[in-house]
């Protein structure tokens, strides 16, 4: 009998409450307000990077000595992590832009 019941109130449950959880949620972004800096191959960093990340990504990351290689390890991990589609001719001017810009 108990099982009937407990059974039977959580059928009810998900009846009333199930579709009010499963409803699509509508939201709207924020408009894009960052930007990458003028710099050196700003045209090949925009075409490259922006395609899958803000310029907020770039500008939020930690100070560092040597932004050169710090640069090169990001650009590199986008390509053979993340599988950023970066054409060898355009690593080093990303790289250059970066580390000049950033």
């Amino acid at each position: 009998m108990q099982r009937t019941v407990l059974l039977a109130t959580m059928l009810a449950f998900v009846t009333v409450v199930g579709p009010t959880l499963a409803a699509p949620v509508n939201y709207k972004t924020p408009d894009e307000v960052a930007t990458f800096k003028p710099g050196p191959n700003l045209e090949v960093v925009q075409g490259n990077c922006a395609a899958c990340h803000s310029a907020d990504y770039i500008a939020t990351q930690p100070p560092m000595k040597d932004k050169k290689a710090f640069w090169q390890a990001e650009v590199t991990k986008m390509i053979k992590v993340y599988g950023a589609p970066i054409d060898d001719a355009d690593v080093g001017k990303i790289v250059d832009y970066l580390a000049a810009t950033y």
